[in-house]
């Protein structure tokens, strides 16, 4: 007889039987903090959600029932206001009291309600404003008007006029270059949006008013 010459095959360890169920148990833990993991994330998203969400509500009613920010655009109150100052509007103000003289104020152009100007108050309701070669008079005395550099005073004639209830009769700062009460007469209340609290840009300008 011919002896067949064999390869010696490696031993194969016989499976334990508590091999597959630690595998089975890491798996699980695994899974187990995945889960825990998403879980933790998921909870985080939607607080991050409900905080964005309230931060917008706020911000809705800040806009609305309380500051507004706002630009300028112009010339008409310089040199206290420049072109593109950005501004911080108080709308709660006159919720609470009246325009008084000498406010800046955010207001509705009377002739088209869909733009806004910034201009001072001259005279509350029931004054008496007469303008005198430039200098504004209310109730027969000169206001006064330091404010106003020689250059941007004007020297128009205007009134006098008794301003009605509920009404109000403003002027920009740049007196020969604005566009106000002079030519589109008094400005009722609910126009005026809010007083101008604070220039924030620029910044070197920042100023409360």
């Amino acid at each position: 007889m011919r002896a067949e010459a064999t390869e010696d095959q490696p031993a194969v360890p016989p499976t334990e039987p508590g091999t597959r169920t630690d595998l089975r148990s890491e798996l699980d833990h695994q899974r187990d903090v995945v889960i825990h993991r998403l879980n933790v994330w998921k909870d985080e998203l939607v607080a991050w959600f409900k905080t964005l969400a309230s931060a917008a509500v706020y911000a809705t009613l800040i806009v609305t029932f309380g500051f507004q920010v706002a630009r300028v655009e112009g010339q008409s109150m310089a040199p206290t206001l420049e072109d593109q100052d950005r501004l911080i509007v108080n709308k709660l103000v006159y919720r609470m009291g009246e325009p008084r003289r000498g406010d800046i104020v955010m207001l509705y152009y009377p002739i088209n309600p869909d733009k806004s100007f910034v201009k001072r108050v001259i005279g509350e309701e029931g004054d008496e404003v007469q303008i005198v070669d430039g200098q504004v008079y209310v109730n027969g005395a000169p206001i006064p008007d330091d404010f106003v550099p020689e250059e941007y005073r004007s020297h128009d004639d205007w009134g006098p006029e008794r301003i009605p209830d509920g009404y109000y009769f403003v002027m920009g700062d740049h007196r020969n270059n604005s566009s106000d009460s002079r030519h589109w007469k008094f400005v009722p209340k609910k126009y005026i949006i809010g007083k101008v609290q604070l220039r924030w840009w620029p910044i070197p300008h920042a100023r409360v008013f």
